[in-house]
């Protein structure tokens, strides 16, 4: 839901104290922010609160086979904290990296796992906020209080993954499988799997399940483009020799992926015929020979108008080679008691599916919000930069890119609230509140994602879900990192800001 309501609140929930900064989310974002606090703010106290049992948010979330970036992890990786393995990583070691930011800064006992928000109360009259939780392992009712609340839960719902209703699922006489709530104890060695989807998380499970599946066959109802990314990038080769210090190595390459990364981005946008030139003719040796490139791997939308499927050394590609994948293209009419039934009439046998279908969005973890009893309706808001909403005080939100590594775009957020926080600090003020200009009074509310620009299922799904954005700065978001890292660090915290 978007629209902030009135909840059932405890009568009695356990005080459980309060803190300068309240962080929701234990992710990628959660950690990285809590880092930019102890390095800015020393003396700040904070708690991150976790709904899930562990760290890692996506990370945690997708325990399905082989998952893994499809970033690169020098880019992926904090500003701040050098990565050393491969350009392209498993969860696993993500995780890993993730528990060392967590030792190096002493945030164990900052973060509360299997604590849920259930609602989010602002008083002006007190300048904080009021949060409601529900520990999810004991059911106690806890609220915390708070000066400032960071949300920091990412984008889409971790228990609630999107599969379409195709007819006769209940006739399928294996098991249904949605890659995000991937069961530890599923058996498919030796079986046939078909995966629908051909996004980035098919990208994955299709070659890591094949090396130990009779076959898997990949369903699509349409194209995406693919780009072979190498593990390990040869300038990474070329430096290892070298014996540098880690942080050299680090910086390097950060910055060789940078540039690429605002290469295709770019030339998407300026460009989209050599993109796709370069897309298609970069996967055509890669593939088998005979395999139609025109039907299975030319999208209908242009590049990076959906994500870029990554492939890490074109593992796809060689288990299509060796016989052990194969792509179908068409539609599912329905599900039968042996496998699906395509838009063709053929029956795809299979032992098991799985439904690489997406995820569906969610604003702010879909906790209600109150601001001075009034409900917050986020459909009828806008962004600041990307960061903070429209009527909304005292609250900062990480959110990364789709086209660049998301932490990327954490980092920079992180610099623009901790000059908001100095600020406040220096002139003795409670509150700030993106607030609407004068000038603003007539501007179009436009949709949460310019659909021309960026429209995969996932989006166009859940778009009515969403806060929108203006048609002027700094009611915009969804900047590249090539624009975001010259803007964001000039940005004029006083535009469209009130501060009290």
């Amino acid at each position: 839901m978007t629209t902030s309501a009135t909840t059932d609140r405890p009568a009695t929930p356990t005080d459980a104290g309060h803190v300068d900064v309240l962080i929701v989310g234990a992710g990628v974002s959660g950690i990285g922010v809590a880092h930019h606090l102890r390095e800015a703010f020393p003396d700040r106290s904070f708690a991150i609160l976790e709904a899930q049992d562990a760290r890692g948010g996506t990370w945690w979330t997708h325990q399905f086979p082989g998952a893994r970036s499809d970033s690169d992890l020098f880019t992926y990786g904090y500003r701040h904290k050098p990565w050393r393995g491969p350009s392209i990583a498993a969860g696993g070691a993500i995780l890993e990296y993730l528990d060392e930011v967590i030792e190096e800064d002493d945030l164990a006992d900052k973060i509360h796992y299997r604590h849920r928000v259930t609602a989010a109360d602002f008083s002006s009259a007190e300048h904080r906020w009021t949060v409601d939780v529900v520990r999810e392992d004991t059911g106690e009712a806890l609220r915390y209080t708070t000066d400032f609340l960071w949300m920091c839960s990412g984008y889409y719902k971790h228990d609630e993954p999107y599969t379409p209703e195709w007819p006769g699922m209940d006739r399928f006489r294996g098991p249904i499988v949605h890659p995000q709530s991937w069961p530890k104890d599923l058996d498919y060695a030796g079986k046939k799997v078909v995966v629908i989807g051909s996004g980035a998380t098919a990208a994955t499970v299709v070659p890591n399940t094949a090396k130990t599946a009779a076959h898997v066959t990949m369903v699509q109802r349409s194209p995406s483009y693919w780009f072979a990314a190498p593990t390990v990038h040869e300038l990474a080769a070329t430096l290892e020799p070298l014996d540098l210090p880690a942080e050299w190595t680090h910086e390097i390459l950060r910055r060789q992926y940078i540039q690429q990364l605002d290469w295709l981005a770019t030339t998407g946008k300026d460009d989209p015929d050599q993109l796709h030139e370069f897309l298609i003719e970069g996967i055509r040796p890669l593939l088998p020979e005979g395999t139609d490139i025109e039907k299975h791997f030319t999208p209908t939308y242009r590049p990076w108008q959906q994500r870029i499927a990554f492939v890490p050394d074109g593992d796809m590609f060689e288990r299509m080679r060796e016989g052990k994948v194969s792509i179908v293209t068409d539609t599912i009419e329905e599900f039968t008691e042996k496998g699906v039934r395509l838009g063709s009439g053929e029956e795809l046998e299979a032992d098991v599916i799985v439904t690489a279908t997406g995820f569906r969005l969610s604003a702010f973890a879909d906790v209600p919000f109150r601001v001075d009893e009034e409900a917050v309706d986020f459909r009828t808001k806008v962004t600041w930069r990307g960061l903070m909403i429209s009527d909304v005080p005292n609250m900062a939100y990480a959110f990364g890119y789709f086209r660049h590594s998301w932490t990327l775009r954490v980092d920079l957020v992180a610099d623009v609230v901790e000059r908001i926080m100095r600020h406040m600090d220096e002139s003795g003020l409670h509150t700030v509140t993106p607030k609407l200009r004068p000038t603003d009074a007539d501007m179009p509310l436009r949709p949460w994602s310019d659909l021309d620009n960026f429209n995969p299922g996932y989006v166009q799904r859940s778009q009515d879900r969403m806060f929108g954005q203006g048609d002027r700065e700094p009611w915009l978001h969804m900047h590249e990192h090539d624009v975001d890292r010259v803007e964001l660090p000039k940005a004029d915290i006083e535009d469209g800001l009130t501060y009290s």
